[in-house]
């Protein structure tokens, strides 16, 4: 998995599409997610301790104005492509800077020197037409000199640049510079689908109010939810159907495990969370909403939904089908 899944532009929610999914749905004899689906995947991550990965981004002009990363000469995306790594790896991403501007690379989360900052403070940015290595470290938890804690690097983190419009990077930031970050500890669990939801300003992943992307899963596979807030904006994060555990991957360690139970989270400018869930469990195949929670936001556009097909990926009656998947790698 190198991408993530990318949603597609869709209509404005449509209360009477709601509406005849939930009518119909009164009249379908409900089928347990155990009878109608396969058991969720189980593949953990496991790579060697260590070692060096070398990758190469592109920053490029979008249309209307938009920028965006990505792996491959025009190809950029917004959001830009997943890049994810294994606690004790180390990455060298080149970036080649396709715009007119000077742009750069800043990350959250995994450690790097001052040279690998991404900022004009120190001298760390690439010049239109040129290109520069970065270099992301990260590393497993451990025990400090005197015997506490160092956390480490696993987590859902992101990336963006910081010198385009301002020193801040505001309006690269604005016009689609970003991408996430995932970060696994040896032995996470693996997700099926990975679907990443931006909230940049008003926005969900730069679209407009009202074409936020759709998402789709079969029932019972196991989905990686990466959500990320850029701009002026706190936002609250809310999946209709699902919850998670409010901790590092959302899931529970074991019974025990008092990790409180979440549908909804807020998240402030910079901020960045994650979580698994299994498609439709307990609940079955649908049209679930996701969308910021703040009233006037959602009111706004800032919503999409998240579709539960049945385990041969027929769509539930009452809404439309998006026009492709194309969501997930």
């Amino acid at each position: 998995m190198t991408e993530v899944g990318r949603g597609v532009p869709r209509r404005a929610l449509s209360r009477r599409a709601f509406t005849t999914a939930a009518t119909t749905a009164a009249f379908t004899p409900f089928i347990a997610s155990a009878q109608a689906a396969a058991p969720p995947s189980e593949k953990t991550a496991n790579k060697p301790d260590g070692g060096t990965r070398r990758i190469t981004l592109y920053a490029e002009k979008l249309p209307d104005g938009q920028l965006g990363y990505g792996l491959e000469p025009g190809k950029a995306t917004i959001p830009g492509p997943l890049i994810e790594m294994v606690e004790g790896e180390t990455l060298e991403i080149e970036m080649v800077n396709n715009l007119d501007v000077t742009a750069s690379l800043h990350v959250h989360g995994v450690d790097y020197d001052n040279a690998n900052d991404g900022t004009r403070m120190t001298n760390s940015v690439v010049e239109p037409g040129e290109r520069r290595t970065y270099t992301w470290r990260t590393h497993a938890p451990g025990r400090r000199p005197g015997g506490s804690i160092e956390p480490g690097s696993a987590g859902y983190w992101h990336y963006h640049d910081h010198v385009v419009g301002t020193d801040h990077g505001t309006g690269g930031i604005r016009r689609g510079l970003y991408g996430p970050l995932v970060v696994r500890r040896k032995g996470d669990v693996l997700p099926d689908k990975q679907f990443t939801v931006v909230f940049n300003d008003m926005n969900i992943n730069n679209r407009k109010a009202h074409e936020a992307p759709d998402f789709v899963a079969k029932i019972g596979e196991r989905v990686e939810f990466i959500v990320i807030t850029h701009g002026d904006f706190f936002h609250t994060f809310h999946i209709h159907g699902h919850r998670w555990a409010d901790n590092r991957t959302g899931l529970l360690e074991g019974p025990q495990d008092p990790s409180r139970i979440i549908d909804t989270k807020i998240t402030g400018p910079a901020e960045s969370f994650g979580f698994q869930v299994i498609a439709g469990e307990r609940v079955g195949p649908g049209h679930w909403m996701y969308h910021c929670h703040v009233q006037s936001h959602s009111d706004m556009g800032m919503a999409g939904v998240f579709h539960v097909t049945d385990a041969d990926g027929n769509m539930p009656p009452g809404h439309p089908m998006p026009g492709h998947s194309g969501m997930s790698h």
